[in-house]
């Protein structure tokens, strides 16, 4: 956890963009949230932002994907425990290793081998403050370590684990692997949970394959 990665007044300057930009944001998010958003994409490359990312993965690291999620009384789902196994891609193309594929708001995913995703971190910066009752990530410490998990060795890890709740206030920022185990509850009292999430990558797919944003 980052607390104040953002101050507040960058907060309010996001939050109003974004009413600009995804004004029919459905079932509570975005997919594609930075296209045609050259507000927002100062904020992948805020200073706080990449101090982190180029601490982990290097100055070279891009923005991979960005999405955005909102818990709302109208749109206040649960998600299971999982790890973020999928990337998005500029077309399909067959290659040893990815697979399967998908297709999510018109973007073309796939399941890349592991070796990629752990060349990965997620930036999750909170626009609005939350807890528990509103539906903030549980996380279990340490499982990406675990490697890529099938669905079984998941629940067993969850049971064995120690979940830890991800609580943040407005402008704070969670910082995790893809493969880290993580699931979250439908809010219990739900107004805004918007989250920001940024994927950062290093290094070129196989196969001629090519990042969606880079």
């Amino acid at each position: 956890m980052v607390p104040s990665l953002l101050r507040l007044d960058e907060v309010r300057r996001m939050i109003l963009v974004l009413g600009r930009t995804s004004p029919g944001t459905s079932r509570g998010g975005r997919r594609d949230v930075l296209d045609g958003a050259e507000d927002l994409r100062h904020i992948a490359a805020h200073p706080n932002v990449r101090a982190i990312v180029d601490a982990v993965l290097g100055p070279e690291a891009f923005v991979a994907r960005a999405t955005l999620s909102d818990k709302t009384p109208d749109a206040n789902w649960k998600v299971p425990w999982h790890q973020d196994v999928t990337i998005a891609v500029k077309d399909r193309k067959e290659v040893e290793g990815y697979g399967p594929w998908s297709v999510k708001g018109g973007i073309v995913h796939v399941q890349p081998p592991s070796g990629v995703l752990e060349r990965m971190i997620t930036v999750r910066i909170h626009l609005d403050s939350c807890d528990e009752e509103s539906g903030a990530l549980r996380v279990i410490p340490a499982s990406h370590m675990l490697g890529r998990l099938n669905q079984n060795d998941v629940s067993l890890h969850v049971q064995q684990g120690d979940p830890t709740c991800c609580s943040a206030n407005s402008g704070d920022a969670l910082v995790m692997r893809p493969l880290l185990l993580h699931a979250s509850s439908a809010a219990a009292k739900p107004t805004h949970r918007r989250v920001l999430h940024l994927d950062y990558a290093v290094g070129c797919l196989d196969g001629g394959l090519r990042w969606r944003m880079h």
